[in-house]
Parts: C-alpha cells; structure tokens; sequence
C-alpha cells in the first residue's frame, strides 16, 4: 500500500484540464454578468478568442472588432505602420489587417499583437496573410534617414502594395484608349514628365496612360498555363499541368532553339546599350545581366545565384573567368586583420603575418604531410589507414560546399567573360530540369524592353477602398496593389506616378523573390567613375532618365532589399 502524500491532489494527473479551468476562472472573473466584455486579448487563443459565451444568453465576443484598450504602436515601432491613416494598419497582403464581409477593416491583427495561427485554417486568406506578414516584417530592422532618392534595389519583387489617405481610383479601369496609348508609350519609349502634384487625378488622361505604360513587361516563353516566375521553388504551383512537350523530342528541340535565340538577341541588345538589364530565371539559380555603366561598373556584368561548387568548376572548365564577392570581401578584411598584427607581433612572429594568406591556402598540404608524423613515432603507421587524395581533396573544399545554395555563393563575371557565359549557359545540359513539374520548360528571359520572341505582359494592378477603426470612428484608407514580376525600374517608374497623383504621401510594402535579394550586393571597384560617363550612352535603352541615374549607383543594400518604402512631404524613407 503507498502512503498518503499530504497535500496531494489527483487533478495533477491531468495538466492540460487544470490549465483550462484557471482560464475559465480568470475569464469569468473578469466579466460581470449582464455587461458585455470590453477587454481584449492581444493574441486570440483556443480558449480566449473562440471560447464559449461566458454566461448563457450573452453575446460572442469579437476578438477583431474592441481596440480601445489596446496600445497603439507609436510611429516607427514597425516598418507597416506610418502616421496620419498608414498608420492604421492597411496592408492587405502581409496581414496588417483582414476585410470582413462588410468592407470594414478588421484590427484584430495588430503588429504589436503576437502571431498565433492556430485558429485559422491553411485555407483562410487570413492564414496566408499572417505567413506574409511573418516573412515580410521578420528583416525590417533597418531603418533610413530621409532622403531625395531611395536607392537601386536590383531584386525582383512579387507584390507592391501601396497605401494612402487618397484614393487610387485613378487607377481603375483605363478606356481602352488609354490602355493602347499606355502600349504605344512604352514601345516608343516615350518620355513623360508629370507636375508634382496632380489635383484631379482620376481626371488625368497623362497619369493613366504613363501608368499603363509602367506596368508593361517583356517575358519568354510564355505558356498562358503556366506561372514562369518564380521558377526557384514553384515545383508545387506546377504540380498536375499537363506538359505534352515532355514526351515529345522534336516540341522540346523547338522551344530549347527559340529560347536560344531570344537569350542571344537580349544579350546582344544589352551589348549595344538598347537594354539597360535582364534577367534568366532557371529552377536553380538566377542571372543577373546589366549593361556596361549600371550598378557603377563600366563594363558589362552577370551576377548568379545561388551557386553551386559543381556549378562553379564547370565555369572553370569552360575558361570562365569569376570572382565570388562575399569571399573577396572576407579575404581583404583577413589580410587588414593580419597587418593590424604584424604590426604589434615581435620580429620573429611578423614573417608569419606575412605569408598567413598563402599559409591558408598550402596549410592543409603541410598537413597532411607531417600529421602522420606521429604514427611513425609509434611505430603503428602500417596499421593506419591513411586517408586517399579524394578524402583529402573534399577536405580542402569544405568551405566552398559549405557556402552552396547560400547568398555567399554568389559569381560575379565581369566584361568578355558574360559572352563566354552566355555560350556556356546556352550549351548547358542542367539549365533545363530533366524530371518533374519544370522538366523540358527553358529559362524564363525577364526584360524591360522588347527583344526577339518576347511576349509582352502587364502587371496586375487593383486598388481597393476600406474602412479601419481610429478611436471611436472608421476611416478611409485606399490602397494600390500590383503584383507580378516587378523589376527594378519598375518600382522607381511607380514611385514617381504616386509622388504626383498621391500629392508626394504615401507607403509601399514590397515583397521580394528572396533568392535574388543578393543582386544588391555593390561589386564596384574602388576607382572613381564618373556618373556622367556611365550614363551617358545608355540614353537610348527605354528607361526615364531618373530611373536610369538611380540605376547607374552602386548598391547600397547588400544582401538586403527594400520592405518598406515611405514618402512624406515628398521625402523618402525605406526599411530592409
């Protein structure tokens, strides 16, 4: 028989149950009977938010609807929330607030509040707002001084969301006269210069059709069944299409042959300054191609990434001169670490200073020669397996496989070198997946501007109008959202629309297709360029000369990318 243990109590057998009846108490302790709850919880869980009426015959309570004993985030809290009516909360996209059936904005979804996704369902656009937001707010730490400008941010983004006070209905439904003078202005390059402020925007012929003109894109091959982009991950979206080219050899030989083509004619077009930049999308890496005098480089530029050491000794292979910037980077902060000492260590310490960069390179050599010293020693050197010249050889590689599929794998090839590159990816057997979902699809081309076999596409664009509680009252926040491939001009050609339509005030969070996030890394040398002669043969390539001088800058950003972009008083600030 077991003794009685005073002060034992069979309920803590069960924990969960005990947890739950503290919670009830606390619920109903809390709420006097025949008063409605007023309280609200920052994060509705199981129990709290969608719980049982806490006395029969009294209303549920609605965890989105009751702010008012909430903390507000003060401005500059979080990269989503700005003053004046941003500051409300307005995204549609990345979960800063939901539409209920009645088109009121619903605030349960505070930035301050935790994240709990337990009661949504993976069906709900609630959930995928939620996973959104959690993406989209987990980098913005960095903060911006105001600025004029906002800097190139090279990294293809998938959706814009743009939010104001004003309304965007300027932006709804175009005549069709518009829409084709819209067509007709990006063919031609057309140059448009707007006032800074626009009283009327919906009123404004030039607006519409500059923003019909900002939204035009270049794409090959176009499959109207298929999403070409992004392919680096879109094995699940492609799942169940059916690809009849997979079966058929001679389908496959016409699209691999156009594909070539196209990729030659844009390379060409970028050679001759008529291309400002374009991209490759494989469902393994991206490629980078930008024209001589962009990103402060005066020669012709490819960045690719991720990479993978395969990848790279293939480029060897085939003569293909590259740098890796994030190793440059790390060997020229090593060799100024190891000055710093040589200067401080005694003289018979300082030739070890000296040849640490090629004792780094042949160490592993030395080594191995005299790390089995020992064994002989010891005289078990027979009995020791010593390891093979392929063992050895892995070792020495590590570091370059440990950096595969990592932002630090990316290869910068500079000048003559991209033709050899463009032969080699032509030619490369890899470029196309073999099996699953992407087998037999080429490389999706992204362009600016138009180029041999190109498809032109336009941007999704929407606005919607809502209402969000401000104290005891609702207010209009209007909001613009454009999804698509958006390159980099883009988001400058549509920075400048808003200044003037949305009089120099407004917010834009920016999704980024994260594997090109390290487009932004600056691989300019140290030399002083002018930015007159970078730019000035490039006048021809279809972009406004703004957009064209933002571009011309070196990169700021590094590995990072625009989240969140602000314009007050037409001043610009931006978070990464």
């Amino acid at each position: 028989m077991f003794s009685v243990v005073p002060g034992y109590s069979p309920g803590f057998k069960k924990p969960p149950e005990t947890l739950r009846l503290k919670r009830k108490r606390a619920r109903r302790s809390k709420t006097a009977p025949g008063e409605s709850p007023k309280a609200t919880i920052p994060c509705p869980t199981s129990d709290s938010a969608f719980s049982p009426r806490p006395y029969p015959g009294s209303r549920r309570r609605n965890p989105f609807l009751s702010l008012e004993n909430r903390p507000r985030p003060s401005s500059g809290t979080s990269p989503f929330y700005s003053t004046d009516a941003t500051a409300a909360g307005t995204d549609l996209v990345t979960g800063n607030g939901a539409y209920n059936s009645r088109g009121q904005f619903l605030n349960g979804l505070q930035e301050n509040a935790p994240i709990c996704k337990e009661e949504f369902s993976e069906a709900t656009s609630v959930d995928s707002l939620i996973n959104d937001r959690y993406l989209a707010t987990s980098n913005a730490i960095v903060s911006s001084s105001p600025s004029y400008e906002f800097p190139a941010d090279w990294s293809i983004k998938t959706r814009l969301l743009f939010t104001s006070s004003q309304s965007f209905a300027w932006a709804d439904h175009l005549k069709a006269q518009e829409e084709s003078q819209g067509y007709v202005q990006h063919c031609r390059a057309a140059l448009i210069n707007l006032p800074q402020s626009i009283q009327e925007p919906k009123l404004s012929t030039e607006l519409r059709c500059a923003f019909q003109q900002s939204l035009v894109y270049w794409l090959h091959p176009f499959m109207p069944w298929l999403q070409l982009f992004p392919r680096i991950g879109a094995d699940r979206k492609m799942t169940g299409k059916n690809n009849p080219w997979c079966y058929d050899e001679a389908v496959q030989h016409v699209l691999i042959s156009e594909w070539c083509l196209s990729f030659t004619s844009l390379y060409n077009l970028l050679k001759a300054k008529l291309c400002p930049y374009f991209y490759v999308c494989t469902y393994q890496f991206t490629v980078l191609f930008r024209a001589a005098g962009l990103a402060g480089s005066d020669v012709i530029t490819a960045l690719i990434s991720p990479t993978t050491r395969g990848f790279r000794e293939a480029m060897k292979d085939e003569g293909i001169e590259f740098y890796l910037p994030f190793q440059e980077v790390r060997k020229r902060k090593w060799n100024a670490l190891a000055s710093h000492l040589e200067t401080g260590l005694a003289k018979d310490s300082e030739t070890t200073g000296k040849d640490a960069e090629n004792d780094e390179e042949q160490g592993m050599s030395d080594d191995e020669e005299e790390g089995f010293s020992w064994l002989e020693e010891m005289g078990v050197q027979d009995k020791i397996k010593k390891p093979d010249t392929i063992s050895i050889k892995l070792c020495k590689e590590r570091n370059e496989v440990q950096m595969d599929h990592k932002p630090e794998s990316l290869v910068l090839v500079k000048g003559t070198n991209t033709f050899t590159l463009l032969n080699f990816l032509i030619n490369c057997k890899s470029l196309v997946a073999a099996a699953g979902p992407q087998s037999g699809i080429p490389p999706t081309l992204l362009s600016p501007v138009a180029f041999r076999g190109a498809s032109m596409q336009t941007l999704k664009a929407r606005s919607i109008n809502v209402q969000t509680q401000v104290q005891s009252h609702y207010k209009d926040i209007f909001s613009l959202e454009i999804v698509g491939p958006i390159m980099p001009h883009c988001l400058h050609s549509l920075s400048m629309l808003l200044k003037s339509a949305q009089n120099g005030s407004f917010s834009a969070t920016c999704h980024t297709h994260e594997p090109t996030a390290v487009f932004n890394t600056d691989i300019s040398n140290e030399q002083s360029i002018k930015k007159e002669t970078l730019s000035k043969d490039l006048r021809k390539c279809g972009l406004h000369p703004d957009t064209l001088d933002q571009l011309t800058l070196c990169p700021t950003l590094g590995k990072s990318s625009i989240r969140l972009l602000e314009m007050n008083n037409y001043v610009y600030t931006w978070k990464v």
